[in-house]
């Protein structure tokens, strides 16, 4: 599938946003702190998808949120996945030497610097969050933040990947498999689209078919993750491919088969479209990445 063109000029918009915060908001200050800054640079500005910050801002774009506090949550939970992304690289967890097409930053600037580097992501995160900048409204700015803590902590990213590790010495079977990417992968999605109905002041009881098209987005993207790391080409992904296999873990593509995994992913597309049946083409953006998630290459 080729990317929509609403879709494609959205990506990016979304990316060039991005890039532009992050250089604002990490500029380099002239004292012993520069090198922290520059491996935080080198990580987070250029290359990737930037799905969660797109799905923040086409959530919030259902609800008319002001631009600006849109593109400030969403800079924050890219922050959390960038943060992540140094530290699962570092040779305590992945030991990978490459990531988007450039070397990982403990590679670049020492594995001391790539833990403070992830640290301060994580807790810039926050700072942002809870900056009134983000929104007027200190209730929502609080709702914000403790989403974001639980999606990023032990019920989230960080225990999803402590059962990623576990995987390299335990047989999972797919029940399993599922709750560890709902966990590792689907919670910072989720909590993008969350993020999106939050700034736009929609009740919890109001969220439902959003989170259930968070949900399916996200197992979705995991299973094409899987997928690519099976069948994609390393150039493209700009990462080491077929890594899960040679650790002996378990994945949806072992567990399924190639052609099994693929009908899986394209019904949970499917669900999720469905899920924003309530919406009309104020969610057309939305949709388009549901379906997107499954043609990606990278």
């Amino acid at each position: 599938m080729v990317a929509s063109v609403s879709l494609k000029a959205a990506l990016a918009e979304v990316g060039e946003e991005v890039d532009r915060r992050f250089d604002t908001l990490l500029a380099i200050p002239d004292d012993p702190r520069a090198n922290l800054y520059r491996a935080m640079r080198h990580a987070a500005i250029g290359g990737g998808k930037r799905l969660r910050p797109l799905l923040v801002f086409a959530t919030s774009n259902l609800f008319g949120v002001d631009r600006d506090c849109a593109f400030r949550a969403g800079v924050a939970i890219e922050a959390i996945h960038v943060y992540s992304l140094i530290h699962d690289d570092l040779p305590a967890m992945d030991d990978d030497d490459v990531r988007r097409g450039k070397a990982t930053v403990h590679k670049a600037f020492g594995e001391a610097t790539a833990v403070l580097a992830g640290d301060c992501l994580h807790a810039l995160a926050f700072e942002w969050l809870a900056d009134p900048a983000t929104h007027a409204d200190p209730f929502v700015r609080a709702e914000l933040v403790g989403d974001l803590g639980r999606a990023s902590g032990p019920n989230g990213m960080a225990g999803g990947q402590m059962m990623d590790l576990e995987a390299e010495k335990a047989r999972f079977d797919l029940a399993t498999v599922t709750r560890l990417q709902a966990m590792k992968t689907g919670a910072l999605i989720a909590c993008s689209v969350e993020a999106g109905a939050i700034l736009g002041r929609v009740p919890p009881e109001g969220r439902m078919g959003l989170r259930g098209y968070a949900r399916d987005i996200g197992l979705a993207f995991q299973i094409a993750d899987d997928l690519l790391d099976v069948e994609g080409d390393e150039d493209k992904a700009g990462k080491k491919l077929r890594k899960d296999a040679g650790a002996g873990k378990e994945t949806f593509v072992s567990l399924l088969g190639v052609n099994r995994a693929k009908e899986q992913a394209a019904m949970l597309v499917d669900q999720a479209v469905e899920h924003l049946r309530g919406f009309g083409a104020e969610a057309d953006l939305l949709r388009d990445i549901a379906r997107f998630v499954l043609a990606r290459e990278s």
